[in-house]
């Protein structure tokens, strides 16, 4: 089973899409509410497991200040208004699809950041402690842009979004540090490297692709009935992910070294959507969904362009 799970893991360029078909086709046929009860137990299967195999203690190792500053600048100074700027332009007047676009600008980082920067030959280093500090400055910055940004369009409770930013991603990650340690002091560090922390991105898949069919199954007679709606969402998504590529580019390539370029690239275009995902769809009730469909078309978006930038990682910048 596990091998089958890292199979699917290392092939979410695929199984993301037919998870979205699945969830259309049994959404359009069948009653799909019910589906709701599991948005929490695949909320945890999709946060928890990322939050085990999370090297904190890499936060602490020096080196690499600028890369660093330079990643949460365009993370949290430049992408926010950029995502909303567009998100104005194409969805003013539907204020919960501006509101997913926003989510998916609003979390930085995913443990793809990663792994798509070790496909690259990028500097592993500092895209670990991007991840984290993209996590958490993410997490607590997000209900203060979306109530700041769209508190006048959307009836929105900072202490809600607060509260559901705790329940999705500190409580994990409490948990998670913790299973870490036991798990370090039991079996030690290579074993524990070795054996057991590739098995845990595996169970995250399992919630990213329960999250993305519900959230798909339960907007599928929308979309049925207005199939424009796909397109009206992919190309607003599609240009905020070619403006954030080329902006990390440049930056990385006039101001880095290629290793920390790239990593500064995924820092910065890899968006956590998981966890925008499980907010959307935990905060914001029936309404969510809406927020949930722009999400899901930026997780095959993002998969996507990911593997083809490292297609074309030498060209970009200097080979190694």
């Amino acid at each position: 089973m596990w091998e089958i799970l890292i199979k699917i893991n290392k092939s979410l360029i695929f199984a993301i899409p037919i998870a979205l078909i699945s969830g259309f086709f049994i959404g359009i046929y069948t009653n799909v509410t019910s589906l709701k009860t599991l948005i929490v137990p695949l909320t945890f299967f999709m946060v928890y497991p990322m939050m085990v195999t999370l090297k904190f203690k890499k936060v602490f190792t020096g080196g690499d200040i600028k890369v660093q500053l330079l990643t949460q600048i365009i993370n949290f100074l430049l992408i926010p208004f950029l995502t909303y700027a567009v998100g104005m332009f194409f969805f003013s007047e539907s204020p919960y699809l501006l509101l997913g676009l926003l989510l998916a600008g609003l979390l930085p980082t995913s443990g793809m950041t990663i792994s798509w920067t070790g496909f690259a030959k990028g500097n592993v280093e500092s895209a670990v402690k991007m991840t984290i500090f993209g996590l958490i400055l993410g997490s607590l910055a997000t209900p203060l842009y979306i109530k700041l940004l769209l508190g006048a369009t959307i009836p929105i409770d900072y202490f809600v979004v607060l509260t559901q930013i705790i329940y999705i991603v500190f409580i994990p990650m409490a948990l998670g540090y913790a299973t870490q340690q036991y798990l370090l002091n039991k079996y030690g560090q290579k074993h524990f490297q070795d054996k057991m922390a590739p098995k845990f991105p595996a169970v995250s898949t399992i919630g990213v692709l329960g999250i993305v069919f519900i959230a798909m199954a339960l907007k599928a007679k929308a979309v049925a009935d207005s199939p424009q709606l796909l397109l009206y969402i992919i190309i607003p998504v599609s240009l905020i992910y070619l403006a954030n590529y080329l902006l990390s580019t440049i930056i990385g390539r006039l101001t880095l070294d290629r290793g920390q370029a790239i990593a500064l690239v995924y820092g910065t275009v890899m968006r956590n959507l998981s966890i925008a995902l499980a907010l959307a769809i935990n905060t914001f009730g029936a309404a969510g969904s809406d927020a949930a469909l722009v999400i899901c078309a930026a997780y095959i978006l993002q998969v996507q362009s990911a593997a083809w930038y490292v297609k074309f990682t030498d060209k970009i910048f200097s080979a190694t």
